[in-house]
């Protein structure tokens, strides 16, 4: 854990109780701050408290007596509407912050030099996030991995000199990090994605790049429009800004969990942040061959027969799914869940990789309305299990050298699963499920 020292003696009103929160709360604590938490969810609250944490109803209170509000990063601050807290803390003049500003400011104070990586884009964060991390280990150094990838950053060791942070960040993080400035700040790519929490594009993409433009050194990847502007803003502006491609030259042959055009975006940006921390070239390529991947992220998954199994259960839009969808030459595509903006109509161009589709979800008759227009064979199966079992007996059946059953359903998976990750266990029980029917 690190300790919020820098607010000792600080009051503090922390909103929102669920892992991230209640991290929050443990370090202002043991920091020695004055903290009140709570949550709109009385269950919250009593697990908190159950924890010996500091609690009281911030409804009742006059925000005043407080020097900041910490709001969860799901908390909306601006859309759709500001939350209860936000209006009464803006009232008050209290500033609104998060744990990654927490953390920012602890560094200043205790290690202002230590080594932090920040990644953020719309897609490929947490692969990035994890590579780098790797790299940073696999040369023999501390990586402390967190914030929107697993661990809250708070529950993280504290910075130090020898020790280097490696901090995915959404969206959400960011616009509560008002003094964000990491040694190296990475922008992977932006496309359309949480307007409901930003409003328009242009609210989202200027968000996303305070975390560059607050960084040592920018790694920013030039393949969408909005970042290669943002990589040229920052260059006029006089910053140190390393531009990157996924088209440029990188053997990933034997690296299996970073196939596809996207991971070499990923793995160029990711050699690029570790070489500017002082890693050599020789030592990070020989790292990206023991890359084992993430789960749900173009995961291989061992099943019966000739077909490879690919989960991408992360895959929650189509701007995703393009990047699976490019990795192969032909697939035996699962799609489907909670429809987004849009749909499925941006991977019209690589339908022609379809063999055939198989559809689930609540997406299903619109996706299949889609499919259909373009002569894509398909079938509506409903369920991961009755999908992946036509699927497999489909690819096994098929002329296929290597046939591929990729699920990648450029949808939310909230029709069905909490979560993209129980999402993408369905999908691995299933494939482990044609192997045991097999055996």
């Amino acid at each position: 854990m690190t300790p919020a020292t820098s607010f000792r003696a600080k009051r503090v009103a922390v909103f929102g109780l669920g892992g991230s929160g209640r991290a929050t709360v443990r370090s202002l604590v043991a920091g020695g701050a004055q903290v009140t938490a709570f949550d709109d969810s009385a269950e919250g609250v009593a697990r908190a408290a159950a924890e010996g944490l500091p609690t009281g109803d911030l409804r009742a209170m006059d925000f005043a007596r407080f020097d900041s509000l910490v709001l969860a990063p799901g908390v909306p601050l601006t859309h759709p509407t500001p939350h209860w807290t936000v209006e009464k803390a803006k009232t008050a003049g209290v500033e609104i912050i998060g744990d990654i500003e927490i953390f920012c400011r602890e560094r200043r104070a205790i290690a202002p030099g230590a080594p932090f990586v920040a990644i953020t884009g719309t897609n490929g964060k947490s692969t990035t996030t994890a590579l780098i991390a790797h790299l940073v280990r696999h040369a023999g150094l501390d990586a402390q991995m967190g914030g929107n990838i697993g661990v809250a950053i708070l529950d993280l060791e504290p910075p130090s000199a020898n020790r280097v942070h490696v901090v995915e960040c959404s969206s959400y993080q960011i616009d509560l990090a008002p003094s964000l400035d990491p040694s190296v700040g990475v922008m992977l790519n932006l496309s359309e994605d949480h307007l409901e929490r930003h409003g328009t594009m242009e609210n989202y993409a200027a968000i996303k790049e305070r975390l560059v433009a607050g960084a040592g050194v920018a790694v920013i990847a030039r393949d969408d429009a909005i970042s290669a502007a943002m990589a040229e803003r920052l260059k006029a502006a006089g910053r140190s800004v390393v531009v990157v491609s996924e088209t440029d030259p990188i053997d990933l042959s034997a690296a299996r969990a970073l196939r596809g055009a996207h991971n070499a975006q990923n793995a160029n940006v990711a050699l690029a942040a570790v070489r500017a921390l002082g890693v050599a070239d020789d030592v990070a390529y020989a790292g990206l061959a023991t890359f084992p991947g993430l789960a749900h992220r173009m995961e291989e998954v061992a099943g019966p027969g000739r077909a490879t199994f690919i989960n991408d259960s992360k895959a929650t839009n189509a701007d995703s799914a393009e990047k699976a969808l490019a990795s192969f030459k032909k697939v035996f595509w699962i799609l489907g869940g909670k429809p987004k903006t849009g749909g499925i109509d941006a991977l019209v161009p690589l339908f022609s990789k379809v063999t055939k589709a198989y559809l689930i979800g609540e997406a299903s008759p619109g996706f299949a309305a889609t499919l259909r227009a373009h002569d894509v064979p398909l079938a509506e199966l409903g369920t991961i299990d009755r999908a992946v079992e036509a699927a497999a007996a489909d690819a096994e059946a098929s002329d296929e050298a290597e046939p591929v059953v990729l699920f990648s359903p450029a949808c939310a998976s909230f029709d069905q699963f909490p979560n993209f990750e129980k999402r993408g266990d369905a999908f691995r029980a299933a494939v482990q499920g044609l192997e045991s029917a097999k055996a």
